[in-house]
């Protein structure tokens, strides 16, 4: 069974849980080795035929794992189904039981491995590649960097199996990898496929059930991209009044930066808030008010009584959009410590957060990957290496919910992660972030969980971005999610 898009499965995990979920099912007898490796085989074929990929030559790369024994079953059936197949292989001296066994059943049906990498892709309408598969962590050995710069190279559509060769299956990381069109995974989904550099090189990601399923145990990861309507806001009295559907203050704007708090104010207004202020300089009252009179202004040059009453009036807080690096928000983001409302923190907050740092269980924080490279002290480098521990390192830092930003968002409420392989490279532009915190602090206003706002909230920014981008990426606004956010909020 082969399937795409929301009929995803949810649950994620990684590549050691799934060997020895393999390992179970091939003990229990119900299945051999190769038996396994031919229902992968199969699905490939299956995904092929289905997006009718049959006509054109086919490049076929193999590997020396089960990875190429999937490959060299796929070019079984396609050499079967009339197809001509250019096949390209990596070989050592000692081949497991699955890959020998394909690759015989491959020559038995009159294929051939050509040695000419040129000539396996001259003319090709098709690639399909089984290189490295999940065992692959780490540098792409220097025999297969040739390879799969060819193929990325290449102008043929790219079908990779099980994952794209060069991206590591717990971590998403990579340096080299294939660039597919297309990926078609195999029994259990991957969790490195939907965050950081696979959310380049995945394209569109297919399911294959082989029969693993029963075998995996519970996990905690879960991909929420398509759970929109299954996340919580509780439903609003018809008896409802402005005070009674969440009361959110803003804090941010130092000089110069009047745009931050009011894009990041008004996306709690488009996320349903009942009642939003802002904090910000005297001077940014103009900038925060003009269209969108809506919005209530709290003028600050000082922390003082009244600051300290539009804090404790509000249900939740939200700090950090342009609240700039000196005193003036340094003083703001003292005054929020020692408030007793849940907050979201972002942007500049986390900065002054990563030199006084503490921790506190009623918060979301929203760091990028430069933000939490500052707040775990380490390089981005090393964020990207492992977004799942970097996530994971935060919230045992940190407390609360941490929302690790980037292509495939991470969620980690130090049990759960969510994974949000949502949004686009529109969102690539200066108030996005803003927008994003904006929506978390509104859902939880109106009563959300912590965790069920902060995934909501993310789910909500990137499909919303999404449907923006269907009138182009690029120059994509912050602001052009505004429409899509009131409906999206409307379907959770």
């Amino acid at each position: 069974m082969l399937c795409s898009d929301a009929k995803l499965p949810q649950a994620l995990y990684g590549a050691k849980i799934i060997r020895e979920a393999e390992a179970s099912f091939i003990a229990s007898g119900e299945v051999s080795l190769v038996e396994l490796i031919e229902r992968a085989g199969q699905a490939a074929f299956d995904l092929l035929t289905q997006q009718q990929r049959l006509g054109a030559p086919i490049a076929v790369f193999a590997g020396y794992g089960n990875n190429g024994a999937d490959a060299y079953i796929c070019a079984t059936l396609l050499l079967e189904a009339g197809c001509e197949v250019r096949l390209y292989a990596f070989d050592r001296a000692e081949m497991g039981e699955g890959i020998s066994h394909a690759k015989s059943d491959y020559i038995a049906a009159g294929g051939q491995i050509l040695e000419d990498l040129n000539k396996v892709l001259d003319g090709a309408g098709v690639i399909v590649e089984g290189l490295l598969g999940t065992g692959f962590h780490g540098e792409v050995k220097a025999d297969f960097v040739e390879v799969i710069e060819a193929i990325n190279h290449h102008d043929a559509w790219t079908l990779a199996l099980d994952i794209p060769s060069g991206i590591c299956a717990d971590t998403g990381a990579g340096k080299l990898a294939i660039q597919a069109d297309a990926t078609v995974t195999f029994g259990a989904m991957k969790q490195g496929l939907l965050t950081g550099y696979a959310r380049h090189c995945v394209g569109q990601l297919w399911f294959a059930d082989i029969g693993l399923m029963p075998f995996l145990p519970e996990t905690n990861s879960f991909n929420i991209a398509f759970r929109q309507s299954k996340l919580g806001l509780p439903i609003r009295a018809k008896n409802s009044h402005k005070g009674a559907c969440g009361k959110v203050t803003v804090v941010g704007g130092d000089s110069g930066m009047a745009g931050a708090p009011r894009m990041a104010a008004e996306s709690c207004l488009r996320s349903g808030a009942g009642l939003v202020a802002v904090i910000s300089r005297p001077q940014h009252l103009p900038v925060i008010n003009f269209g969108r009179p809506e919005l209530m202004f709290c003028g600050c040059e000082l922390v003082d009584m009244e600051v300290y009453q539009r804090l404790g009036w509000a249900d939740v807080l939200l700090i950090g959009p342009g609240l700039g690096k000196y005193d003036w928000g340094y003083n703001l983001f003292k005054a929020v410590g020692l408030s007793d409302r849940p907050c979201v923190m972002d942007a500049d907050a986390l900065n002054f957060l990563s030199q006084d740092p503490y921790r506190q269980e009623n918060w979301v924080l929203t760091p990028h990957s430069g933000e939490a490279a500052r707040l775990l002290g380490v390089s981005v480098e090393v964020i990207e290496q492992d977004r799942f521990d970097a996530a994971a390192q935060l919230q045992k830092k940190y407390g609360g919910v941490v929302v690790l930003k980037g292509a495939g968002t991470l969620i980690h409420d130090g049990n759960l992660c969510h994974v949000a392989p949502v949004g686009n490279p529109g969102l690539a532009s200066g108030g996005s972030g803003d927008v994003l915190g904006g929506i978390i602090a509104a859902l939880m206003a109106q009563g959300m969980s912590n965790m069920d706002a902060a995934s909501a909230g993310v789910v909500v920014h990137g499909v919303a971005a999404d449907m923006a981008a269907k009138e182009g990426e690029r120059g994509m606004l912050a602001c052009d999610l505004f429409p899509y956010i009131r409906l999206l909020v409307d379907r959770i």
